[in-house]
């Protein structure tokens, strides 16, 4: 529990006092937010603000998770490691997008081909050498196993494993793209997600089939030091929304939406609740959920919307909804998903 609360710890303060600095040195480069012209009016206030702060979470959190087991002593372990080389790539691929665009003055970065091969790539090398290195026990960071709210019966083999892990975290990284629209939306989302996680790593390790053998144990890798990472992960979101909070100093930028994306996906996966990461991230499936509707819809309706914009927050701005309205009644939204998923998940454990 120390090392977990010194890696969260130690996150919030180098994201909370980190992120100034940075500020600093991409205003003096002008590394400005370009605004779509096609979006609410509203938001051409936001142009210029400094944007690729996603540098930020990600240095935050891993240098706080180092320093927690520099402190309690503790190895790292493989699970951990995996995830923090995904959420690495997955923030380069972020910052390409990210740099084309403050260097060209333009709203297009990489092309969505090129964004989308660069996620697939990278989540497919992660599941790959995600059912390598098993432990004493036989155990491997990620199970051929399909999940839900722990492993099932469902075998997938290592072909399917890989395509589901691409899709699992392609899908979760272009989620919390979509919900990064509005100022600390999708920060302070991920903060709750990430605080779900602690909790089920940690309960995960109680009731795990080697320190609690029983027909109800945990057959989990690495679940205590998942935890640690996603306290780490959770103090740095904190602090960056300190700066990120309306009206917004800086933005993640997509180094770090798709940097997230991928620690949501990649963190589900090694605690093997796959599938009970559509609750814990509810409010990300949500506003995924009214991109496809409004694309579908004005596909099969020769151009009539459902929304008056996707994603789902730039529609209630153009109803009048204030922006800080909005985050705060999707924070609410977000809360509740994480609660409905948390219950899942303890009822699965009550049920036996």
């Amino acid at each position: 529990m120390k090392t977990i609360l010194a890696a969260g710890g130690f996150a919030l303060l180098l994201s909370l006092f980190g992120t100034p600095l940075l500020i600093r040195v991409l205003a003096k480069r002008g590394y400005g937010q370009i605004i779509r012209d096609d979006g609410p009016s509203s938001h051409h206030t936001k142009r210029g603000t400094p944007t690729m702060g996603g540098i930020i979470i990600i240095f935050a959190s891993i240098v706080a998770y180092l320093i927690a087991h520099l402190i309690s002593g503790n190895p790292i372990t493989a699970s951990a490691a995996l995830v923090i080389a995904l959420v690495v790539s997955l923030g380069f691929v972020g910052f390409l997008d990210d740099w084309l665009k403050v260097s060209r003055k333009q709203s297009q970065g990489l092309t969505s081909r090129q964004k989308l091969f660069g996620q697939v790539l990278v989540a497919s090398v992660f599941a790959y050498f995600g059912t390598k290195f098993p432990d004493a026990d036989g155990l491997t960071p990620i199970s051929s196993q399909l999940s839900t709210v722990r492993d099932t019966s469902i075998t997938l083999g290592a072909v399917f494993v890989i395509v589901w892990v691409a899709l699992m975290v392609t899908a979760t990284s272009n989620g919390v793209n979509l919900t990064d629209g509005l100022d600390g939306l999708a920060s302070g989302a991920s903060v709750l997600t990430f605080i779900s996680f602690i909790l089920i790593g940690v309960w995960e390790f109680g009731q795990s089939c080697a320190v609690s053998p029983g027909i109800n144990c945990y057959e989990v890798r690495d679940p205590l030091d998942i935890a640690v990472l996603a306290a780490a992960f959770a103090g740095a979101c904190t602090g960056f929304l300190w700066w990120n909070a309306s009206p917004a100093k800086i933005f993640m930028g997509d180094t770090g939406s798709l940097a997230l994306g991928g620690a949501l996906a990649g963190i589900a996966t090694m605690l093997r609740i796959e599938l009970l990461l559509i609750p814990l991230g509810g409010l990300f499936v949500i506003i995924t959920m009214s991109v496809i509707i409004q694309t579908v819809y004005f596909k099969l309706s020769g151009g009539k919307r459902v929304f008056k914009m996707a994603p789902l927050q730039h529609h209630f701005e153009l109803m009048g909804w204030g922006e800080v309205t909005i985050v705060i009644r999707f924070w609410i939204i977000a809360g509740l998903c994480v609660a409905a998923g948390l219950g899942l998940f303890y009822a699965d454990w009550i049920a036996g």
